[in-house]
């Protein structure tokens, strides 16, 4: 019997242990600082599965120093990393398997149907905080593997696993495993493609603008100058600059998005009296980077663009608008379209769906793009769970799609690490 038919058939017949570890996985509360919990429920099933695996809190110099580095935090207590290898026989390519376990806040409890740590299970969905993004997925890897452990399908080339933190705050744990030396030949990252596959991530940039005015009493307003009305403007100005770079994507990949680099104001923040004229308004935003470019090249283009405010209004040629690059950092990353692995896995995909995938560019940044730039390890994003509800209330996952992805990310190790005698 086929491997893959070997793995389709326990599958179906262990499903149950699948939802039980996401449901377990989905009920620890592993926002930002609380993570050891779904940690140590990770480190034991790879335990299980024969890695050998290796758990430390992140930091240190090479870390904090690193030109890639990003974290609101410098302390990383209660937040550690989990990373492991399963030797293979030797003569195969090595595969990277990364997930992270961090989950942004839940919110306003009320909001949600179902508490947000329940996993509760309605109609083949399961509900609560991180089961989309990204738990779902990460239980997709998790039973791939015990499938092929289970069924003693020993792999000649080895697979690293990350199971990182501080993904939704710019990659410090995918970084530590990078430099802790946890690389391979290629990798892949189960976030919430909806079971599309993404060989092309965006990248992002959060940015801070500062936009200045004149005070003034709001009874002879004439006498100021208005940092909202002129924030106006501004906004104006970054739309135009919006539709600029987007005309430049040629990328088939990203022909079904609307706007494949937005340029998105987050928050903005002016005035301090009613019967005052603003004098300052603060936006802050992100900002999209396009494959093939450098952080470094957006955040110029953005500060250039708002440098010709002054051509405008002649207000900004006397009071320009301050940018200030601060928070989080999503690196662009990319997989050349003709390289083995996306083929693996496009045919694994056909063989478990019975239907091509769809092939598109992500819409948002991962952890690959740390991976590509900071590694140099080709990297393709495919994983259950949907964008739309990432962030959500009433976040939930498809149970089928984590089986399905869970085998077809199976058979992809197999052929591509190839199966030992």
């Amino acid at each position: 019997m086929q491997p893959t038919t070997r793995i389709r058939n326990w599958m179906k017949e262990h499903k149950e242990e699948a939802v039980t570890l996401l449901q377990q996985m989905v009920q620890c509360d592993s926002t930002q600082g609380n993570e050891q919990e779904v940690q140590q429920i990770v480190a034991n099933k790879l335990s299980a599965i024969g890695f050998d695996v290796d758990i430390w809190d992140i930091g240190g110099d090479d870390l904090l120093n690193h030109p890639y580095f990003y974290s609101p935090r410098r302390s990383f207590k209660g937040s550690p990393n989990v990373a492991g290898r399963l030797k293979g026989k030797g003569g195969g390519k090595s595969i990277l398997l990364n997930g992270h376990v961090d989950v942004v806040p839940a919110g306003d409890h009320k909001q949600w149907t179902y508490p947000p740590y329940s996993g509760h299970i309605i109609n083949g969905r399961l509900y609560g905080r991180g089961a989309t993004d990204m738990k779902g997925g990460n239980v997709s890897l998790l039973f791939a593997l015990e499938a092929l452990h289970a069924l003693q399908i020993p792999l000649k080339g080895d697979v690293v696993f990350h199971s990182v933190v501080e993904e939704e705050s710019g990659g410090a744990g995918t970084l530590a495993a990078i430099l802790k030396g946890y690389t391979a030949d290629a990798a892949i990252i189960p976030e919430p493609s909806h079971m599309k596959i993404f060989p092309i991530q965006q990248g992002s940039k959060w940015f801070r603008l500062h936009i200045k005015g004149r005070a003034a009493h709001g009874g002879t307003r004439y006498h100021g100058v208005s940092a909202i009305e002129k924030s106006t403007i501004v906004l104006s100005h970054i739309a135009a600059l919006e539709e600029e770079r987007n005309q430049r994507i040629t990328e088939p990949l990203f022909q079904h998005i609307p706007i494949p680099i937005p340029i998105n104001i987050g928050k903005i923040q002016g005035g301090d009296w009613p019967s005052s004229v603003a004098d300052l308004v603060t936006m802050e935003g992100r900002l999209g980077v396009m494959p093939g470019e450098t952080v470094e090249q957006a955040e110029k283009e953005l500060e250039n663009w708002m440098a010709e405010l002054g051509e405008k209004d002649e207000w900004f040629q006397e009071h320009p608008v301050e940018v200030e690059w601060f928070g989080a950092r999503w690196l662009p990353g990319s997989i050349d379209t003709d390289h083995p692995l996306l083929g693996l896995l496009k045919e694994q995909y056909e063989a478990v769906m019975k239907q091509p995938p769809k092939i598109e560019a992500a819409p948002w940044g991962t952890d690959g793009g740390l991976l590509s730039q900071a590694a140099g390890i080709p990297i393709i994003v495919f994983g259950p769970g949907t964008t739309e509800l990432a962030h959500f209330p009433n976040e939930s996952i498809d149970i089928e799609h984590v089986i399905e992805a869970a085998e077809i990310i199976a058979g992809t190790m197999v052929e591509w690490c190839e199966a030992a005698e």
